[in-house]
């Protein structure tokens, strides 16, 4: 691929936006940003704070611990945190820098202070309003479709920021996804400048390992990457564990940051660290490791995006894909060896459903990765899925299409009842 054609510039357009740094789950952070802008709009420290969130977003906060609070789980914390200590500017590490003395104050404040949450109608499915109030002044940040994405600001009934909120892109700046194909995938994976890419895959492999290794030291949730590792240590065993030890700790309250994929830090982890674990063990070069975490991360953001950022299908099925082609690629498979690891995969996994954050995230992403890795080797066995056998279709883009409708349409209703049933008491 050309380095100068707009695919090529696209492609590592959204490589950098999409690889950045989040810390603690992403839904629970963008409450934190979201309540943190809204204080810094207030202007001062807020007294009652009322929380309008979509069913997805109160799906993924309810379970998850967040970090800097003390070990709390729930939106109530993500934004008193957020207001309490949160640095608006920072977006997804918002509550990186909170000190243990504002942590300590958390408690109190969540006694003080009126927490309001309710339930937001709304057409999108990651969507937040968060206002704060202190005696007669208030201030209201609104978040759609994207988790940084403010689409209005309020301050005593006068709008000081609004954007029309249209599809699924942050803004009009936002890359062309739909060129994403397999095929052209692989070519820029072979033939891309390095230089242009490395930042972003450099930073990956160091944060995303650091927090695996986080996972495998210390207890955090199920432990299922510890649990995976008392089973055998082959390298199979190895790939799933560490990437289900980075969940165990992010899902659990870890503040170390990691680089996200699709706007999750699992799919982000469990994109890479399987490629990471496979590339050392057979003693690929650095070129090669990048190379393959490009087929990873971009099979993942391809099998991703026609489904949406927040669905009832687990984010780490599309993310196991990647992984599978991305190991596919270390063993020196080419595009049609790709595209049927791919497709293994999709036809295996897919129907696993996402019932919010919390610690059994860690136990489907070694789930996701084991049917990538199996994808892969089906097809490195002769076998494979044909057009015909449930949802597979001739060709890799067809499947792809007919798996994204699945998580896109078909599965509303199933998400609709996974947070009835999450919220009833």
């Amino acid at each position: 691929m050309e380095r100068d054609c707009t695919k090529y510039r696209t492609y590592v357009k959204i490589l950098e936006r999409e690889l950045v740094c989040a810390m603690g789950c992403t839904e629970p952070i963008a409450l934190a940003y979201c309540a943190a802008t809204a204080r810094s709009v207030l202007g001062t420290l807020p007294d009652r704070i009322r929380v309008e969130a979509s069913g997805n977003i109160i799906k993924n906060v309810k379970s998850v611990v967040v970090p800097n609070t003390g070990g709390r789980c729930g939106i109530a914390a993500a934004a008193a945190i957020g207001v309490l200590g949160g640095d608006e500017t920072a977006k997804l590490q918002v509550i990186s820098k909170v000190t243990d003395e504002v942590t300590g104050k958390l408690g109190s404040y969540l006694e003080q202070t009126d927490i309001e949450v309710s339930l937001l109608e709304s057409e999108y499915l990651l969507d937040m309003i968060v206002t704060v109030s202190s005696g007669d002044s208030h201030a209201s940040v609104r978040i759609a479709n994207e988790h940084t994405n403010i689409v209005h600001i309020e301050k005593d009934g006068s709008v000081l920021f609004e954007k029309a909120v249209t599809g699924d892109e942050e803004d009009e700046d936002a890359p062309d996804y739909s060129l994403l194909t397999v095929k052209d995938i692989y070519d820029f994976a072979c033939t891309c400048s390095l230089e242009d890419v490395e930042p972003v895959l450099s930073r990956q492999i160091e944060l995303n390992t650091a927090i695996s290794d986080e996972g495998l030291r210390h207890d955090y949730g199920a432990n299922i990457g510890k649990v995976l590792l008392k089973t055998g240590n082959d390298i199979r065993t190895r790939a799933r564990a560490r990437a289900a030890a980075g969940s165990d700790a992010r899902m659990n309250g870890c503040d170390m940051p990691v680089v996200i994929c699709s706007g999750s830090g699992n799919q982000g982890m469990t994109a890479s660290l399987p490629v990471i674990e496979y590339a050392h063990a057979l003693k690929a070069d650095q070129d090669k490791l990048l190379r393959a975490l490009l087929i990873s991360n971009l099979v993942t953001l391809h099998a991703k995006s026609g489904i949406g950022r927040l669905s009832a299908y687990c984010g780490a099925v599309s993310a196991g894909a990647g992984a599978g082609a991305g190991i596919a690629y270390l063993y020196g498979g080419d595009e049609e060896d790709l595209a049927h690891s791919i497709v293994n995969t999709l036809a295996i996994s897919s129907g696993i459903v996402c019932d919010g954050a919390k610690s059994s995230c860690a136990a489907k992403i070694a789930i996701a990765v084991e049917t990538g890795i199996f994808g892969f080797e089906m097809y490195r066995n002769g076998q494979q899925f044909y057009g015909g056998d449930g949802l597979v279709v001739k060709g890799v883009e067809n499947s792809i299409h007919n798996f994204s409708r699945l998580g896109r349409i078909g599965m509303r209703e199933t998400d609709h009842e996974i947070l009835l049933m999450m919220t009833e008491k």
